[in-house]
C-alpha cells in the first residue's frame, strides 16, 4: 500500500529521461535506486531529507539531491522531506535548535534586539548565536534523521508482516472451502 501511494505521486522513469533539463546529469540520474521505492532506499532517503532539512539552512534541496545521488537513495522523498523545513517552520525549527545548542553549551539564552537590520548588526547577531545554533541544528538533524529511519524501517516492517497475515488468513479460507 505505501508503494504505490508513493508510487502515484513520483514522475515516471521516461520522463526523467527525455526531460529537457536533466539530461545534463547524464546516466546518474538513470540509477534505479534514485527512483525506486524499497525497504533500502526509502529509509535512506528519509534520513537525508531530515538531516538536510535541519542542518542545512540554504539550498537545501540541492544538497539532499546530491546526497541522494551519491548515497543512492530514493531522490524525490530525500528531496520533498527538505520541505519540513518551510518558510512558516524554519524560525520555530531554528530558535529551538539555537536554544538546545546554548543549553548545551551551557551558555545563557542570547535575546534579539531589531533595532536596526543591517549586514553588520546581521553578522553581530550571528557571532552571538552562531555556535549554539550550529550545534543544535546538528544534533536535531541526527536525531531527525536516525528517529525517521527508524519510524519507516518500523512501518515498511509492520506493513509487510500486516499483508502476510492477511495473505495467510485468505489462504486458510479458501482451503477451508475447498
Amino acid at each position: 500500500m505505501a508503494k504505490k501511494l508513493f508510487k502515484r505521486w513520483l514522475p515516471d522513469h521516461n520522463t526523467i529521461k527525455t526531460h529537457p533539463h536533466l539530461k545534463r546529469f547524464g546516466t546518474r540520474l538513470h540509477d534505479p535506486n534514485l527512483w525506486h521505492i524499497n525497504r533500502h532506499t526509502v529509509p535512506g532517503a528519509v534520513s537525508i531529507g531530515l538531516l538536510v532539512a535541519i542542518t542545512f539552512p540554504l539550498f537545501q534541496m540541492a544538497s539532499a539531491a546530491a546526497l541522494a545521488i551519491y548515497l543512492r537513495v530514493n531522490l524525490p522523498i530525500s528531496v520533498a522531506l527538505t520541505w519540513v523545513t518551510n518558510p512558516f517552520t524554519t524560525p520555530a525549527v531554528l530558535y529551538f535548535c539555537y536554544r538546545l545548542g546554548a543549553w548545551l553549551l551551557g551558555q545563557p539564552v542570547y535575546h534579539i534586539s531589531f533595532s536596526e537590520i543591517s549586514f553588520d548588526w546581521l553578522w553581530n547577531q550571528l557571532e552571538a548565536i552562531g555556535a549554539p545554533l550550529v550545534l543544535g541544528s546538528v544534533v536535531c538533524g541526527v536525531v531527525a534523521a536516525i528517529l525517521g529511519n527508524l519510524f519507516v524501517r518500523s512501518f515498511w516492517r509492520f506493513h509487510v508482516i500486516s499483508s502476510w497475515r492477511k495473505r495467510n488468513r485468505l489462504r486458510r479460507r479458501n482451503d477451508n472451502q475447498c
